[in-house]
């Protein structure tokens, strides 16, 4: 290899690392989740208080268990488990969709202070 090689290779690792640095830091938590049953709200949860939940999905029952500001679907009547398998989301902007149940969490971009049900 040449000097031109290492100068392009030295050149994509710099940016590389500013990019994922940019990414990493713009990283923001939310402390609401917004649970939908097709596409209407059902449920505002509080990520502050470690608490588990049960909504009625199309397939049955769905538990929602949050942890340490943390969201995830604890189980699900769905024929691959898919929901239960993505684990926690804790970012904004972040979801949990659970199509054979028709279930959605969602974590709003921004805080915004709501009556929590």
């Amino acid at each position: 290899m040449n000097k031109n090689d290492w100068i392009l290779i030295s050149t994509i690792l710099i940016l590389s690392g500013i990019l994922f640095l940019i990414y990493f830091l713009n990283k923001s938590t939310t402390n609401i989740a917004y649970v939908y049953h097709a596409n209407d709200l059902i449920m505002t949860i509080d990520l502050t208080i470690d608490q588990q939940y049960v909504v009625n999905g199309d397939n049955g029952i769905v538990k929602i268990e949050v942890i340490d500001n943390k969201i995830r679907v604890v189980e699900e009547n769905s024929p691959r488990h898919l929901c239960s398998k993505q684990g926690f989301i804790s970012n904004s902007g972040q979801s949990i969709i659970c199509l054979p149940n028709k279930i959605i969490i969602d974590l709003p971009n921004e805080n915004i202070d709501v009556e929590v049900s």
